[in-house]
């Protein structure tokens, strides 16, 4: 039967592929808004939308798909799961009106729940030895595409139409679904059990008030009546949500492993990492496109501005795996406590050190290698503490997690710059060290709750809970 297995690394190679498709596609869009704004002469409202719907969908999907794939198969769900994106790049390629493009992007955003069924497929079918570094490459995936796509959007915009964002990331998608179907064996792995639709709704209701919430927050307003019933919303669904899952027989996300200390402390360690890794993608595209004349900044172009961040998404391609390494062998406790520690570093030397353009190359190189070592040893440490049966669902939701970080600290910065304009209309360089300074404490509060992971040892003289089964 091992042998006729697919070979672990053709598996890889494939799984990365979809990954990284996903992960362009998160990103490519943002430096490109403006550009999609006067095309389809829409608002600024109405356009955040292209983002806000994209990370809607993917936060409200990943759980119940990742689920659905410890239920029927994890290829089999990779494979629909994939075709669902392609179908959502397809659509948004061929919009001509901002109402169609955003209903393609809540498509594509179905795809969030690649990387947990990635990561199940690379448990069930690895050797136990490469496990952690195949886990620390898709993950790493996640951060290598987000700082690729900015690169790339500049190029594309700047040389032709913004449709072109789609067409790429659609070719991608395609070549990932042809290698998965032939290439990615079904799981052996499977939980049978009913699929739990009401936690699903309660979670999906929760997560989309919060993610309005915190996405509309600086248009909208953060003291605005809009805003602050939304978190109200999000807080009271999401504490139905957690008593209802405690009291179904098969529920969608298993209270009793989220409640664990190794899964809450990395799912918390996870929303610190976004927090981080988002408001970069924010601040230093803007902080080296800003006019020289206003004291600082460089002059770069959209695509200049991309550039600055090729440090950080080649460094990760190397970090991730070798963090998955050093996890095999010392416990992935290790690199995500190194990680959180050096993108600390990196912000802080952001705050201090950014007059030249060395210092951003420098500052951006320390935050690939902090970040591409955290997600990698989070996707580990979440895989090590949870039964075989339960990766999908627990790993999505460390992705939501991210990806909940991920929008606040975007958010957070970009109203922090927005808060500190001089008066010619530029943002003051204060504004750009607050919000440094303000991703280098969230990074450093991420490497104290990871100090208080449990180690390996530790979780392996624990008992794991015992799932329940249909």
């Amino acid at each position: 039967m091992a042998e006729s297995r697919q070979h672990y690394g053709v598996t890889l190679g494939v799984l990365v592929t979809g990954a990284l498709a996903f992960a362009l596609s998160q990103t490519l869009v943002a430096p490109a808004l403006p550009e999609i704004q006067r095309e389809l002469q829409t608002s600024t409202t109405a356009v955040t939308f292209v983002l806000t719907g994209y990370l809607l969908s993917a936060s409200v999907a990943t759980p119940v798909v990742g689920r659905l794939g410890d239920i029927f198969g994890k290829e089999r769900m990779l494979v629909a799961t994939l075709c669902v994106f392609a179908l959502g790049s397809l659509v948004a390629a061929l919009s001509h009106s901002i109402e169609l493009l955003i209903a393609g992007r809540v498509i594509q955003g179905i795809g969030g729940a690649i990387f947990p069924l990635s990561f199940g497929i690379i448990r069930d079918e690895f050797p136990p030895e490469r496990v952690a570094t195949g886990i620390g490459l898709i993950s790493a995936t996640f951060g290598i595409g987000g700082g690729a796509g900015l690169v790339l959007s500049g190029l594309i915009v700047d040389n032709l139409s913004y449709e072109w964002l789609f067409w790429f990331g659609l070719v991608v998608v395609v070549i990932a679904i042809v290698a998965t179907h032939l290439f990615v064996p079904e799981s052996p792995v499977k939980t049978p059990s009913r699929i739990d639709w009401g936690g699903a709704a309660l979670l999906s209701a929760g997560l989309i008030a919060l993610l309005v919430a915190v996405s509309e927050g600086n248009s909208w307003g953060w003291d605005s009546v809009g805003v602050i019933g939304l978190f109200a919303a999000s807080a009271i669904l999401l504490s139905i949500w957690v008593i209802f899952e405690t009291r179904v027989a098969q529920p969608l996300v298993d209270m009793q492993m989220m409640r664990g200390r190794a899964v809450f402390t990395t799912n918390l360690t996870g929303l610190l990492v976004g927090f981080g890794m988002f408001g970069s993608f924010i601040l230093i595209p803007q902080f080296v496109q800003i006019p020289s004349r206003a004291g600082f900044g460089f002059d770069a172009t959209v695509t200049q501005a991309g550039l600055f961040l090729l440090p950080s998404a080649a460094v990760m391609l190397i970090a991730g795996p070798f963090a998955g390494w050093l996890g095999g062998r010392f416990g992935s406790k290790l690199p995500l406590v190194l990680g959180t520690l050096v993108a600390a570093a990196s912000f802080v030397w952001l705050a201090v050190a950014h007059d030249e353009r060395w210092m951003i190359y420098v500052g951006v190189t320390l935050l690939g290698i902090g970040i591409g070592f955290s997600f990698a040893a989070m996707a580990n440490l979440i895989v090590e503490a949870v039964d075989q049966t339960q990766t999908g669902v627990a790993t999505g939701m460390n992705t939501i997690m991210r990806t909940i970080g991920g929008a606040l600290g975007g958010q957070i910065a970009a109203s922090i710059v927005a808060g500190h304009i001089a008066a010619g209309g530029l943002p003051e360089e204060s504004g750009f060290t607050i919000a440094f300074v303000m991703s280098a404490l969230g990074m450093t509060a991420a490497f104290a709750l990871a100090l208080a992971i449990p180690s390996r040892r530790s979780r392996e003289r624990a008992p794991l809970p015992i799932p329940e089964r249909g």
